[in-house]
C-alpha cells in the first residue's frame, strides 16, 4: 500500500502484510502449523522469518492478495477451519493496514496427527513418558 498525504508518503511492505497474515494463521483455531516447503523453511530459519512461514503475499496501491500453505490438525473439518482461516486473515490484514483483501487462498499440504501415548511399562500404572 503506497499513500501521498500532506506530510509524505506511506508505504507498507510486503513482509509486514505476509507476518500480520502468519499470525493471524497461526492463531487460527484447527492450523496446527504454516507450511513453507522444505526449501522455504530452510531458508527463513537462516534468515530468522519463521513467522512468514507458508504466507506469500502481493501487496498493490490499495489492495491484497494472500496465500497460505497450511497443515491442520486431525480430526477437524478442513472446509469450515479454511474458511475460519480467510476470514481472520482478511480481518486481520485489513483492520490493521487499510488494504482490501480481494483474495485469501488456502492450500492444506498436510495433517497433523495427534502424538500416540507411550505406553505404561509392566507393573507400573498409568503413562510414563520416556
Amino acid at each position: 500500500m503506497a499513500e501521498k498525504g500532506d506530510y509524505g508518503s506511506i508505504r507498507i511492505a510486503d513482509e509486514v502484510v505476509a507476518v500480520i497474515a502468519g499470525i493471524a494463521a497461526s492463531d487460527t483455531p484447527g492450523i496446527a502449523s504454516m507450511s513453507g516447503g522444505i526449501t522455504e523453511g530452510l531458508a527463513n530459519r537462516l534468515m530468522g522469518k519463521n513467522i512468514r512461514k507458508g504466507v506469500k503475499v502481493e501487496v498493490g496501491e490499495e489492495e491484497a492478495v494472500i496465500q497460505l500453505k497450511v497443515i491442520v490438525e486431525y480430526g477437524t473439518k478442513i472446509d469450515e477451519v479454511c474458511r475460519t482461516l480467510q476470514h481472520n486473515v482478511k480481518d486481520a490484514v485489513e483492520s490493521m493496514t487499510g488494504l482490501n483483501v480481494v483474495e485469501v487462498n488456502v492450500l492444506v499440504e498436510g495433517v497433523e496427527f495427534p502424538e500416540a501415548p507411550v505406553p505404561a511399562e509392566e507393573g507400573e500404572e498409568g503413562i510414563r513418558l520416556k
